[in-house]
Order: C-alpha cells, then structure tokens, then sequence
C-alpha cells in the first residue's frame, strides 16, 4: 500500500490545514507563486488575507544589498504541505515547505543550495503589510527576530472577530521591524515596502511609533543566514494566527449540564510550538502520517475507490475543529472552506455517519453534541454554529436521529445516548409543535433554505415568491425530506428510549413514528405516478414535482414490494434522473432543469433546479443500496454502479490522480463548480458507502453483516475497521470474500451470499 501522502499529490492543489480552524484555502489565489501565505486564510468562517510572504537579499557588509529575483519553477501539494522550488539567482536554489500546524501555525520553511565557488551570504525576510484600519495599532511590537499585532476580522455578516498574529524566524535572526506607510499596497511588492530605505544603516530591531496612524503598517523579521558551496542550509519563517478570547464559551442548551455530566466537554488545546531545525516540512509531515497511520486501511484494484478513500479522509481532517474553543466544547467538523468552514447542521448528518469509522468516537460524538449543547430553549436546533456568536443562524432540517445510532452502532456507549436522548425529545417536540401545527404527521418545511435545497420547482409549486432570497420566507411545503427525518428521529428515539430502558417512552416513541409513517405512506405515495411527492398543505394535495427527495422514503423501513416498481421507473429513466452522471437534484424533464445551475436565466451559487449534489447522491445511494438488499436483490448490480459512478464524478476530467468534492456538479458532463471556489467540500457522505457497501460491512446490532455489492473487483482490502471495541479485516479476492476480527478467521463466503459474524 502507498503511503498516502505520496498517493494523493499533485501539482494542481494548495489545500493546507491541521484540523484546528485555521486552514489556507483560498477559493481564487492570485499569489501561488510567491512565497508564504499572502493569499487569504479561514480562521474558522472569518476571513484573514495578506499573513506574510518572503524576500531574499544579498548582503553588502552588514546592509542589505540586491533583492534577489525569484522564479517559481514548480510547485508540488500533499495534504502535508506545498513545496515550491526557485531559481533565486544563477545557481542559487531555494525550496520552500509551506505547511499548517495544529494552534494555528503557518510555516514557511527554506532549504537553498547552490553550486559557486564562494558562500553566499543572504538576508531572508519574513514581512507583512496590514491595513491600519484593521489592526489595533497599540498592540503592535517587535523584538528580536519576531513581531506581534491584533487584527480583527469581518465575517460576510460584518460581525467581528479578534485575533493575534505573532510572526518569528527560527535561525539566525538579526532584527525585526514595524514602520507606518500612509499611502502604498497591500500587494507582496517589496519595492512598494519602506524597509530597505529604513535600512540603509542596516537592520536592526526596531519599533516605530504605531499607536496612531492611517495607511499600511509594514512589518518584518530578517535572518542571515550563510550558504556554503555545495550544502544544504535551512531557514524558518513562522506565522501564529490566534482567536483572542479562543476559550469555551458558556453552554446555552437546556440540556448543557446533563451534557457534560454524561459526556463532558474537551479540555481546550494547550497551544504548542512547532520544534525547531530538522528537515524542512518535517513536523506536519509527521502530523499527517500519524493521522493516516491511524485510519482503516483500504487496498483496492479499482484506483478510484482507493483515491478517495484517502482523500476523503484528507478532506475530513482539513475541516476538523478541535473542541474546548468559542462555542465547540466538543471536536467536530466543518462543512468546507472559506465561510462554510464553520459547523453546519445540515453536514453535521454526514460527518457522523463517516467520523464514526475512526477507532475514537469523540469527533465523530462532537458532531453531534456541538449543536445539542447549543439547542434553543424551545428546542430547534441552530443550523450554524459560528465559533464566538449564535447570532442569525437560521435552521436546517438533518437526520438527527439516524446519525446518532449510526455512532452508537460501531460505538456503543449509554452515556452518549443519555446525553443525546433528552435534547433530541425536545427537538422532536418542536418539530411536533412548529411543524406539524395542523397534527397531518407531515413536516413543514417554511422556506426554502432550510431544506438545504434552495431554488428548486419543488417550493414553487406552493408560492411563487418562494425563490425570495431571504431566511424566513412564509411558504408551506409538506416535504419529503423533512418528514423522512423525522420519521426516522421518532424511531431512533424509540430505539434509545429501549436501550435505555425507559420503555414508556420507548412506546410514546413508537406511536410518534408509526403516526408519522402511516401519514407519509398515505398522502405521499402517489401510487399511479410511482413515486413519493411533497404535500400542499393548502389543499393537502402532491404537488407531483419530481425532486431527489422524493427517493428518501426508500433508505427508511416504511417502503415494501409495491413501491419498487417506481423507484425502477423513475430512478433508471435518462429523460428524468438516470443522466450521464446521475442523479440530478430536480429530474431533467421538469421545466426549470438546468444542467448549468442557472434559475431564472441567472446562473447561481446554489441552485437545486438540476445539479448534482453529492449531499442528495448520499442519499439516493443509501435509498437504492438498501432497495436492493432488503427488497429485490436484482438492483444489487444498479446499486453498485451508482456508487462507482458518483465516485468517479468527483475526479476532474475522470483523471485518477485529481480527486475533488465541489458543491455540486454538471449531471450531463460531470463538470463540477468551479466558479465556486469551494473544493473539498464535506457536505456528503462517501467512505461509509464504501465501508458498507463496497466492502459489505454493516452493523447489525451486537454483530455485523458482510454483504459487499457486485462492484467486479479483482480485489480488496479493508483492515483494522473499528467496531465495537474489536478489528474487523476484510478481503475480497476474485469474488470471494474473507473476515477476520482481531486477527482470527471469522467467516468466509461469496460475493452474492452474506455472512453474519458475532463481535
């Protein structure tokens, strides 16, 4: 197996970030190719642009001397860093390792060589441009070797966010220097700097008076540094970048002291400092192995499965928080870059489903618990958590309940489910009181955001100002989706209430669902269309739209025999969701389809009107995948081929070595959304369908089944998966399979024929 940091470089890819809220993502980067990091930074969902860059000089004595002209020559990315090589001058190399460490450190790191005659001595430096109107001039210093401001930061709302910048060298440094520009740019030019005519007399350690001033603040560190012929030398550059005020916030859930008795909030991170000297890019790529070392293994003939899977896991610790921070006491997970790089209800659903494979639960439970230790005092839910406010979070419906016995299935832990069952009763009970105030067991949905699904026909159908661009638009729409999650919240309720052992409300529970079953099944299922539809609650009449929703129904227990017929229908059909790279969130015979996202004649950010979704995809592959396994075993190979083809969507031009995950993407080309910006976006779930239907392995109960699909591998390998405190390994060779738990043969069998192994 390749080591898979080698597996997943790339040239094409800038990516950065150690699972801490501090990533270098920038969605358009316009500066690549200079040194550090000028380009912005996500400190969790606010914004951080221009950190610093580096420039080389020679010395003439003890000033500086010629700025060196620095070219690019290429540049390389794995999840660890982004080395970059340059001709600096005429046989003088450099190589720089940009990487992010955990506490918010940036680093960039040199190691120049070069092949004359004599040493070259050079100044290297480290330096900003920040303008004044963001910083807290007071607070700016500079010591020897280092410098340190406050910023603060604006989120898309304008709401405020402070933080720390330090910035250091580690070798050999000689002076730093803070000066006031009133007029100049914020572009990494170093001509446009004050410092070389500052430092005419040479550099030396020196502040300026900033405690008032408008224009540009400049500020640098500088190290000398000598290089002689033949050798390697290294230098240092490091950047901290620190939430002011980073400690737990207070809980505001009403269930927030039950939730810490039961499953007490992480202590926050103690900041640590990267170690100096050592090879270059070593410390995070000792971080990034030890996160990989520690993950299942997969092995796969088809490369496009093994890719993702490790890239997916890359793309899973990118956006990771740690807990103990602002309003995250517990770890979890972001839903992508930029400004979505922020906990968000509506992933929350897919983070635990594919967390729950790492041998400690704690994140794939922080997910979860995040948001219940923020619930409302009547019980919804937030739908985005931002790190130091819950302001203007808006509300997102999410399969709760399911996800939380996804967990428990490979993690079985009573206190979790203690400390879940109380605040997911009041949520249930506000879904209860705030929609379904007509008591039809249906849920409403009330604008079209909060489905995570804006922009589609499906909301039309009831108002045709539903497409307005504000929160807490007052439509009325019975759908689908909503009502499957609660449907399936009710069950899992019941099924905690039961393994709690209060089984009164176990029954309460019970009779919730069935109510709610019995109502979806009744007024959903239009049996002469063969599908399932949203309900207009005006005229309690199926508005017939076909949306990707409208599969959700069949990954529940309510469908039987009588409803496959229409899934084989509609589903398979290419005029409405079979298209070339399926499915298409709105079926492409609907009048508002557009392939290219665009509504009304305008192309927008998040149409649903006939994009692929990886989030709906998701879903409809867990919809076909248990059609198949519970109802009419001829699907298996329908259900295994969906899977493959939405997995191969997510690579650019079908090109092995570059996976992706956008937002959504072209169903008639594949083409993602570029002009988004927002790659490796975790908004779906795709490892826990290869765990469970690639490799066969779903829990079941105190056992586990092994029932892979009929993907035509030649091989597999998937080892060290947790469950249930054991290892489970599986192979699969020329259509046979094997399982072993802990090391020892449990079972063995063929494609086709399931197992079931005792844990």
């Amino acid at each position: 197996m390749a080591d898979p940091l080698d597996l997943l470089e790339r040239d094409d890819k800038h990516y950065l970030g150690a699972g801490a809220g501090v990533i270098f993502a920038p969605r358009f980067p316009r500066w690549l190719h200079l040194p550090g990091f000028w380009d912005e930074l996500d400190v969790f969902s606010y914004t951080l642009a221009n950190l610093f860059t580096v420039t080389f000089l020679t010395v003439d004595g003890d000033v500086p001397g010629t700025t060196l002209s620095m070219r690019q020559l290429r540049r390389r990315w794995s999840p660890a860093q982004l080395v970059a090589r340059y001709a600096l001058a005429e046989g003088l190399e450099a190589r720089e390792h940009r990487s992010v460490l955990p506490g918010g450190w940036l680093l960039s790191e040199w190691a120049l060589t070069h092949c004359r005659d004599e040493p070259w001595t050079l100044m290297a430096v480290a330096w900003t441009a920040q303008d004044t109107s963001t910083l807290a001039l007071s607070t700016a210093r500079a010591s020897l070797g280092s410098l340190s401001f406050a910023r603060f930061l604006q989120d898309r709302q304008g709401r405020r966010m402070d933080v720390d910048v330090l910035m250091d060298t580690t070798r050999d440094a000689i002076g730093s220097s803070l000066y006031l520009s009133e007029g100049s740019v914020l572009d990494p030019i170093w001509e446009s700097t004050p410092f070389l005519k500052n430092w005419r007399d040479g550099v030396s350690t020196q502040e300026r008076p900033v405690s008032a001033g408008r224009g540009i603040l400049h500020g640098a560190v500088v190290s000398r540094l000598t290089v002689p012929p033949g050798q390697e030398v290294t230098v240092a550059f490091r950047a901290r970048v620190r939430p002011k005020d980073s400690g737990l916030r207070q809980l505001t859930g009403p269930f927030s002291d039950s939730l810490q008795e039961h499953c007490p909030a992480a202590e926050p991170a103690q900041p640590k400092e990267p170690g100096g000297g050592g090879a270059p890019g070593l410390p995070s790529r000792s971080e990034w192995a030890a996160f990989f070392d520690g993950l299942p293994e997969l092995a796969c003939s088809d490369p496009y499965i093994e890719r993702y899977w490790y890239y997916r896991w890359y793309g899973l610790r990118l956006c990771s928080l740690e807990g103990g921070v602002g309003n995250y006491p517990y770890p979890g997970c972001c839903e992508g870059t930029g400004y979505f790089h922020l906990p968000i209800a509506y992933s929350a659903q897919c983070h635990a489903r594919e967390l729950r494979w790492l041998s400690d639960p704690a994140r794939a439970r922080g997910v979860l618990l995040n948001f219940l230790a923020q619930q409302k005092p009547s019980g919804q839910l937030h739908g985005r958590l931002y790190v130091n406010h819950l302001e203007g979070t808006d509300f997102y419906f999410a399969d709760w309940g399911d996800a939380v016995l996804c967990v428990d299935a490979v993690h079985p832990d009573l206190a979790f489910l203690r400390a879940v069952y109380g605040p997911l009763s009041l949520y249930a009970g506000w879904l209860d009181r705030a929609r379904d105030a007509d008591e039809s067991g249906l849920t409403d949905v009330v604008d079209h955001f909060e489905t995570g699904q804006e922009y589609m026909s499906r909301y039309m159908a009831v108002s045709r100002e539903a497409d307005s661009e504000a929160w807490g638009q007052r439509i009325r729409l019975k759908g689908v989706d909503a009502t499957v999650y609660t449907y399936r919240l009710q069950r899992a309720l019941a099924v905690i209430a039961g393994r709690l052992h209060e089984f009164g409300e176990a029954g309460r529970w019970i009779a919730a669902a069935d109510r709610t079953g019995e109502a979806l099944l009744g007024s959903m299922w239009d049996s002469e269309l063969g599908m399932f539809s949203d309900i207009d609650p005006q005229s309690m009449r199926r508005t017939g739209v076909k949306a990707a929703v409208c599969f959700y129904p069949y990954f529940t227990d309510l469908v039987g025999p009588e409803h496959v017929s229409g899934l084989r229908r509609h589903l398979f059909n290419p005029e409405e969701f079979w298209t070339e790279f399926p499915v298409p969130s709105t079926s492409a015979d609907d009048p508002t389809y557009s392939p290219d996202g665009e509504w009304k004649g305008e192309r927008l950010n998040c149409a649903w009107n006939g994009r692929v979704w990886p989030m709906a995809n998701s879903h409809v592959a867990e919809a076909l995948a248990g059609t198949a396994i519970e109802l009419d075993d001829s699907l298996r190979p329908a259900a295994a081929e969906f899977i493959r083809k939405f997995i191969r969507m997510m690579f650019h031009d079908g090109d092995v070595g570059r996976p992706n995950c956008y937002e959504h993407y072209n169903p008639e080309t594949g083409q993602p959304s570029l002009y988004r910006g927002f790659d490796d976006y975790q908004h779906s779930w795709v490892n826990d369908l290869i765990v469970k239907y690639v490799a066969g392995f779903r829990p079941a109960g105190r056992s586990f089944v092994v029932d892979p699909l009929p993907f035509g591998l030649r091989s597999l390998r998937l080892a060290s998966l947790p469950f249930q405190n054991h290892r489970v390994d599986i192979e699969i060779d020329a259509g046979a399979f094997k399982v072993s738990v802990n090391g020892e043969r449990a079972g063995e069998s063929r494609i086709g024929e399931a197992i079931e192994v005792a844990s």
